[in-house]
């Protein structure tokens, strides 16, 4: 029998959980199925996809390739189309499929810390991940974004693509002296060290506090939103929530979240 092969892409990729919680995943269900990491960039990203042979199932990517894959791919779903970048590529009969399992994990993540509608936000970055957040948030109420960038130019993408599915942008230069926190959601996707210094002010009156980074574990942002009192949710719960959905796309079996997360928190050191 043909062992079935996933992994995830990506570089950096030796700090990338996406192995421990698809492999405890597989464990669960009773697969013996194959899940590994690969260091692998734009450049490289053409030729690996061309290598990939029948045992392979699915991909799960990272930065830098979920928008560089788009062109690479023969159907792109909706979501990722909108969102304007794909997490998960799904092979078949020699086909490559596009999905985006981020924007349904990131509201999936939020119900369960009972943030069920949003419809203001502030989001530092303007990357993909940053994408997804908005293209999520719009699905819980979302009317109104405050793009929060080192570089505002940079994040002229991603304000066409929020007015394009009816959400205001404000892009603010992240060094802004103005206020940046006076909104339902604040969402953070850029490394703890860009987002500590403006800390405080994030956490501020916001209702519920969101940090795609999970290193260093836990993150200053996640951190100071518990001291407050504020809603937090981690990097972990998100990776958690979208790789369940991934696990469901490529083996066409569900496990709960938190047989993926558990292990995850492990390896961080934080769980049992």
């Amino acid at each position: 029998m043909l062992t079935r092969r996933c992994g995830v892409l990506g570089k950096p990729i030796a700090h990338s959980l996406s192995p421990v919680m698809h492999r405890a995943a597989y464990a669960r269900l009773g697969l013996d199925w194959r899940y590994d990491a690969y260091e692998v960039d734009e450049v490289g990203l053409p030729g690996f996809l061309a290598g990939l042979d029948a045992s392979w199932r699915g991909l799960s990517l990272t930065m830098p390739l979920k928008r560089a894959v788009l062109p690479l791919l023969d159907t792109v779903s909706d979501t990722a189309r909108v969102a304007g970048g794909a997490n998960t590529v799904l092979l078949a009969d020699g086909q490559l499929a596009g999905d985006n399992t981020d924007v349904p994990g990131i509201v999936a993540a939020l119900a369960e810390r009972g943030v069920s509608r949003v419809e203001s936000a502030t989001v530092v970055g303007a990357g993909a991940t940053a994408a997804s957040f908005v293209v999520a948030l719009r699905r819980i109420g979302l009317t109104s974004v405050r793009l929060v960038v080192r570089d505002p130019t940079r994040a002229e993408d991603l304000a066409d693509r929020a007015a394009a599915i009816g959400v205001e942008p404000r892009v603010v230069p992240l060094d802004t002296q103005g206020p940046i926190a006076d909104a339902d959601l604040v969402v953070s996707t850029v490394p703890a060290g860009a987002v500590t210094p403006l800390a405080d002010r994030l956490v501020g009156s916001a209702g519920a506090v969101v940090d795609a980074i999970y290193d260093p574990w836990p993150t200053p942002l996640v951190t100071m939103a518990g001291d407050r009192d504020r809603i937090a949710v981690s990097g972990i719960d998100l990776l958690a929530h979208q790789a369940v959905l991934q696990v469901g796309l490529m083996t066409g079996r569900d496990v709960p979240v938190d047989a993926v997360r558990a292990p995850a928190l492990a390896a961080l050191g934080s769980g049992p």
